[in-house]
């Protein structure tokens, strides 16, 4: 795994521009110590940098000591944070600047959707899906307060900012949505402001369905239509903004974030009223999942020209309380301090396969979550989707219009916890290669 300082990234950059073979970073005799099991890459990667994920880590962005509530803005140092998006932005482009690796990222999407050879243009909508599960759930309640997790609001400003100041995106053209929660007024409030006046928020009280998009699923799931908001069907391109956790049923990362981007009959838990939560609860491997047609449908999957995991502070579970004893981590390189940490991708099933390695090794998670310390079943739909054109299940994946899909990205695990290095990293092919920017 590349250890890319400030200083170096450039440098870094420069190479994979210039198309110059990296050399294969020196290997350690390390046994593979994962739950799931070890295999080749499923699938081809995607994204202008085909398979890589980028991770950024820096323990000055967070300064909780654990009093107070975990999302409250001064727990965060903004400018820290900030530079994590930009640099992460920049490694994942590959480009020399933020600014130009954003347009690279929006080529290599408008390539792979047959599109051109061309980034954003001016009057098209970015739709920004979050994950705001803990905030509202049971309410209309829109002050946040809550100890459960939702998408950390500082980073949720600085990713706006890059994409106004950076990608040069209108703020008129950019909306954040989860259309199954409340967004807390004070997020709200700090997203709409000086460079960012004029960025929409939908939420569950003012989301519209599109009634002329339903999700057409690939089996027969049973449970009421579901109709994609129309702040969804009205964008050209979508960002997945999730996060890093664990859940309940296992792990929450980007293919199960659009569990909020449907609208039906139960407005305040539209996955009960889709019939969803029974292909996640007790999941075995090589069975049909949800997740992968929200990953291949023409307007969700279809359209997320970047994939960000949030993993600042991160919760052992949707439900549980994040504090400050059971949201620090174990493993290297945290060692018993918060994560600090964001992870970006243009390819969802080389990120999620990453998130999964991560909390699948990390007692934090496993320790309180017994679903996720001894089901390997959790990872199924990522069998699924990087064996898409001949999925384990037998199922046929659509985009949502009656096409199959041949691919979603690639899947594989890393060779241990300690090295953290997937095929591209040791010098093949085809695989994901995780790059790392750490202070």
């Amino acid at each position: 795994m590349k250890k890319i300082t400030a200083l170096t990234l450039a440098a870094m950059l420069a190479l994979t521009v210039c198309g110059c073979q990296q050399a294969a970073p020196e290997q350690k005799e390390e046994s593979y110590d994962s739950l799931f099991p070890q295999h080749e890459p499923y699938g081809t990667g995607v994204g202008a940098m085909p398979g890589r994920v980028v991770w950024a880590y820096n323990p000055d962005c967070v300064e909780w000591d654990g009093n107070g509530w975990w999302w409250e803005v001064e727990h965060f140092d903004e400018t820290v944070i900030q530079r994590m998006v930009n640099e992460s932005i920049a490694a994942l482009g590959g480009k020399d600047t933020v600014a130009e690796s954003w347009q690279a990222l929006f080529t290599a999407h408008n390539i792979s959707h047959s599109r051109g050879e061309i980034g954003y243009q001016a009057g098209e909508k970015i739709a920004m899906k979050a994950n705001i599960n803990g905030s509202g759930l049971n309410s209309d309640d829109a002050s946040g307060e809550t100890e459960m997790s939702y998408t950390n609001p500082v980073l949720m400003k600085a990713l706006l900012v890059s994409l106004v100041e950076e990608a040069g995106i209108p703020p008129e053209d950019i909306t954040v949505y989860d259309v199954s929660r409340i967004f807390p007024d004070y997020m709200v409030e700090m997203c709409t402001q000086e460079t960012l006046s004029g960025i929409h928020f939908v939420g569950r009280t003012n989301g519209i369905a599109d009634e002329s998009a339903p999700i057409n699923w690939s089996y027969d799931v049973g449970g009421d239509t579901n109709y994609l908001p129309a702040c969804v069907t009205e964008a050209t391109y979508m960002i997945n903004l999730a996060n890093l956790k664990g859940h309940s049923y296992g792990m929450t990362l980007c293919g199960k974030n659009h569990y909020g981007s449907y609208i039906n009959s139960n407005r305040m838990r539209p996955p009960v009223g889709a019939n969803l939560h029974g292909f996640l609860a007790g999941a075995e491997m090589d069975e049909y999942s949800p997740l992968v047609d929200f990953m291949a449908n023409e307007y969700l999957g279809g359209r997320t020209m970047l994939y960000m995991l949030d993993a600042i502070i991160c919760a052992p579970s949707e439900g549980a309380s994040i504090t400050g004893e059971n949201s620090r981590w174990q493993q290297d390189p945290f060692d018993g301090d918060y994560t600090s940490s964001i992870l970006v991708s243009q390819d969802p099933v080389a990120i999620d396969s990453v998130g999964a390695d991560f909390l699948v090794n990390e007692p934090a998670i496993t320790e309180r979550n017994g679903t996720m310390a001894h089901n390997p079943a959790v990872e199924n739909y990522l069998h699924e989707a990087g064996l898409v054109a001949d999925a384990p299940s037998g199922t046929v994946y659509q985009n949502g219009n009656g096409e199959p899909v041949t691919n979603l990205g690639v899947h594989e695990h890393w060779n241990n916890a300690e090295e953290k290095l997937y095929s591209r990293n040791l010098g093949k092919e085809e695989g994901i290669e995780l790059i790392s920017i750490e202070p």
